[in-house]
């Protein structure tokens, strides 16, 4: 399985390694619901209302990143993005936690959001048309292999000492960047196989607009985005919620293991699917996904309280999520201009997260009123509509890139 990620670039290998270190100390995200719940003591509809304010802060700074990624040195703005969220991790793990602790853990992720567009794109142009499925793959495997440990580890320091995971998370970022400064030199765009390069040619005069609207698929592409991250969210979100009310403290502890899970899963299954899907069309990867992802979260509609259930539920789930990342990823960078690929990932965040942000305020306030099991029906309708939206996309996708479909 692992011997199909030869032959790329080294560029790709130490990106990969990057992820691994970076996410080894990844202790906090996981856990940001729980820490405006429990240690801030907010209600889950005032969490949403935090979350819906953060992301509208981070729709300008992640489109600006997108733009930065299309004019200047990616290498450069990653590395930079990294050493201030490094310092703000850092300043965290050494105050009380507070409203200074919340605003300097969420100044990072704005520069986190300005760096996101960056490795994408970098990526995209480190690696062929034919390679993309293989480069991403290696990445998203890189990413997870670095959360093994990471969210059981953040779920046993939560209680405590979470200063420490703060401390440690700012080390493992720090020794990412180090790498990417020493052997990321070369970042000069790959040539891309003849066949269907036409899709990927350069068109800088072109503006984003015009981009987007000679390219419709890419619009039934942003509102699935939407509706997919709005679920897939709540994995974040509302899964912990859930843990917290039926177990307390010991939520965290759970959902650490669970998360856990969900990176060994990704670790066995990613090489595993990429290397028993090569012929499966990236927007047929999708489809597949999002009917497991939806499975795997309507099951706690059934589960509360069956501790065993949550792990079959997040296998499942990941299975889910490692197909769809297979097939989003290089779906978007193959139809559209490689002088567009940073703003346009910029923008498919943005529509996600703005679209997640709002709606979730909703989740938030059903979660105060409502049963767990009620509010995981309706995430399960929207998860319905958004595997509609796949089989539309993949409709219209035929018609649009014929090239991808020769046989």
């Amino acid at each position: 399985m692992f011997k199909q990620y030869r032959g790329l670039r080294r560029e790709i290998y130490v990106l990969f390694f990057g992820r691994i270190v970076t996410n080894m100390g990844a202790l906090i995200w996981p856990m940001l619901t729980l820490i405006l719940t429990n240690k801030l003591g907010m209600k889950a509809s005032d969490v949403a209302t935090v979350m819906l304010v953060m992301t509208l802060v981070q729709l300008p700074i992640t489109l600006l990143g997108g733009k930065l990624a299309d004019k200047f040195n990616k290498r450069n703005i990653i590395i930079f993005c990294d050493l201030v969220t490094v310092t703000c991790y850092l300043i965290c793990g050494f105050i009380e936690i507070s409203f200074m602790f919340v605003v300097l853990f969420f100044l990072a992720g704005l520069f986190a959001s300005v760096e996101w567009p960056c490795y994408d794109a970098l990526i995209a142009d480190l690696s062929s048309s034919s390679d993309r499925e293989r480069a991403y793959s290696l990445e998203y495997l890189g990413a997870n292999i670095g959360l093994v440990l990471a969210p059981t580890i953040g779920g046993l320091l939560f209680e405590n000492y979470l200063n420490v995971a703060f401390i440690f998370n700012a080390i493992s970022t720090l020794s990412s960047t180090i790498l990417i400064f020493i052997f990321i030199k070369n970042i000069t765009k790959t040539k891309e196989d003849v066949k269907v390069s036409e899709y990927e040619d350069d068109e800088s005069h072109k503006s984003i607009f015009t981009v987007l609207k000679e390219r419709k698929t890419i619009l039934i592409f942003l509102v699935f985005s939407a509706l997919s991250g709005l679920v897939y969210s709540q994995f974040n979100f509302l899964m912990p919620l859930n843990l917290e009310y039926l177990y307390g403290a010991k939520g965290a502890i759970y959902f650490g293991l669970i998360t856990s899970v969900n990176a060994i899963v990704v670790i066995v299954g990613t090489p595993l699917l990429t290397s028993l899907f090569p012929k499966i069309k990236d927007v047929s990867k999708i489809i597949i996904g999002e009917i497991l992802i939806v499975t795997g979260l309507a099951m706690y509609i059934f589960v509360q309280g069956l501790i065993p259930m949550y792990f079959v539920s997040i296998i499942i789930f990941t299975l889910g999520e490692i197909a769809s990342t297979l097939g989003k990823q290089p779906y978007l960078t193959r139809r559209i201009p490689s002088s567009h690929r940073g703003r346009i990932a910029s923008i498919s965040y943005i529509v996600a997260s703005l679209f997640q942000a709002f709606m979730q305020k909703g989740v938030g306030f059903l979660a105060d009123h409502y049963t767990m099991s009620q509010v995981w029906i309706i995430v399960t309708i929207i998860g319905c509509f958004s595997i509609g939206s796949t089989l539309l996309l993949k409709f219209m996708d035929k018609k649009a890139y014929p090239l991808f479909y020769v046989e």
